[in-house]
């Protein structure tokens, strides 16, 4: 059993499925975009805001997430940032990308949601050109605000949805079950689009059997807290639920207090349709390939279980069979 190495894991094609895209507002540019829009932040140093990129929960975290997006207010701001982040796909030979946005992060401070959709969507399509990384557009919905408030983004999605893939849910988890958004994701599966829920990170178990029973999603974000309940693993592998699971997220918001004890590699092995991410790479700690040497160091990932892993990614991604056994095929030829 040989163990991953950074160079098999730079060659190794992958997907990323859990990518929050106001997630990867590294600091320099967070900076950079503060001095171009004329917008304070209380920070006077890209160190001082690399140092404030720290946290103890889901909560803290969320404060300086916002805070953070607050510099984000032309379309070209969105363009720059996604173009960062995809440049860093191309780095870490993540050749397909569903990434996350928070239009009510943006809308709420009346930033058009025209604006956030053109400025990422124009560097999806020039990245695809230009490196050959495909991707698709998810929309969230912000879980701590009313489901009335995902209504009506909803509805202002409706001119963009050649645009969207799906919806998803995201934010503070606590309080905030995944059956407050029925109605909303009744509307988003009529409107033909694919559905996915953050359940089970910080919440308990049940908030991921509510993502499946009552909102009908098909993939579930983060999702490790079904380790509590043996009936859930066991339905996860007979129905092959995907589970895009974020390991240095996980740790940087304590979920778990040492790498050495998640879970990932352990639900791989039983057969649950487990992926790797970076969720908020710029604030947790790295982006893909950080992630998957951080499995190598604490749990000495495989090469094996390293491919695995991929395949998984584009089995649960929502591309097409045709371009799925095409990627599959170029991480079985390694």
């Amino acid at each position: 059993m040989t163990t991953a190495s950074l160079e098999f894991l730079n060659k190794l094609p992958k997907a990323e499925l859990h990518l929050h895209i106001e997630g990867s507002l590294e600091p320099e540019l967070l900076f950079e975009l503060s001095k171009r829009n004329q917008i304070d932040i209380p920070f006077k140093s890209v160190e001082e805001v690399r140092a404030a990129y720290k946290f103890h929960n889901l909560q803290s975290f969320l404060d300086i997430y916002y805070q953070g997006a607050s510099v984000l207010i032309h379309e070209q701001d969105f363009y720059d940032l996604t173009m960062a982040y995809l440049k860093r796909c191309q780095e870490d030979h993540v050749v397909h990308t569903e990434i996350f946005f928070d239009p009510q992060t943006h809308t709420e401070r009346g930033i058009a949601m025209k604006t956030v959709i053109e400025g990422i969507s124009r560097a999806l399509k020039d990245a695809e050109q230009e490196w050959g990384i495909t991707s698709q557009l998810i929309l969230c919905f912000l879980r701590h605000l009313s489901e009335e408030a995902a209504i009506e983004t909803l509805e202002q999605a409706k001119p963009y949805l050649e645009y969207i893939k799906g919806v998803g849910l995201d934010s503070s988890e606590l309080g905030h079950p995944p059956s407050k958004f029925t109605n909303v994701f009744k509307s988003a599966k009529a409107l033909g689009l694919e559905l996915v829920a953050h359940a089970g990170e910080e919440g308990p178990a049940d908030y991921i059997y509510e993502a499946l029973d009552i909102l009908n999603v098909s993939r579930i974000d983060h999702g490790v807290r079904c380790i509590d309940d043996d009936n859930l693993v066991a339905r996860l592998i007979e129905e092959q639920i995907p589970l895009t699971v974020c390991p240095l997220s996980n740790t940087a918001l304590c979920v778990y207090d040492d790498m050495a004890k998640h879970p990932i590699l352990s639900l791989l092995e039983k057969g649950v349709c487990v992926t790797v991410n970076a969720d908020d790479p710029a604030y947790f700690g790295g982006y893909m390939n950080e992630n998957f040497m951080s499995l190598v160091t604490s749990l000495n990932l495989t090469e094996a279980q390293a491919k695995k892993l991929a395949i998984n990614s584009f089995n649960a991604s929502f591309i097409d069979d045709a371009l799925k056994q095409k990627y599959i095929a170029s991480v079985e030829a390694l």
